[in-house]
């Protein structure tokens, strides 16, 4: 996941800076849903953006938390047909680019959300694909489990 989201952050031009990630359950995604956006159900994926402008020189920009629920992603994979990873680089690609200020709630967002979406997943796949197994090469992202 650590090389995941250091890749991802690559491919949107956010090398430097940082993202925390939890993996969690529905019914943590629930209690988070519910507290933050109103809705009384789990979901896949929340994004909580940090709004930090002004960064000190020589730190990383920090872009906030991406929360993914393992249960509906499993789920989402199976009805998908395909294995729990690809669907959480999915999931992952889609919150990283909320924190970066992207949303779908017209038409025309959405469209370039999945687009640029799309454009992350093929830009991990490629990298995952190219990169030996081992340990990553920076510690960019940050990784949580609450399950």
């Amino acid at each position: 996941m650590r090389e995941l989201g250091d890749v991802l952050l690559g491919a949107v031009d956010q090398a430097h800076a940082e993202l925390s990630v939890l993996l969690t359950d529905d019914r943590t995604i629930h209690a988070l849903n519910l507290e933050h956006r109103g809705k009384d159900k789990p979901t896949d994926v929340l994004a909580f953006p940090l709004d930090e402008d002004d960064v000190p020189p020589g730190m990383p920009r920090l872009l906030g938390d991406v929360v993914i629920s393992l249960d509906t992603a499993a789920r989402q994979a199976r009805g998908r047909r395909r294995e729990l990873l690809p669907e959480v680089r999915l999931l992952l690609a889609h919150g990283l680019l909320h924190l970066l200020g992207f949303d779908h709630d017209t038409p025309a967002k959405k469209k370039r959300m999945t687009r640029e979406t799309r454009r992350l997943v093929r830009a991990a796949e490629s990298q995952s694909d190219a990169r030996p197994a081992g340990p990553p090469r920076t510690r960019r992202a940050r990784i949580s489990r609450k399950a």
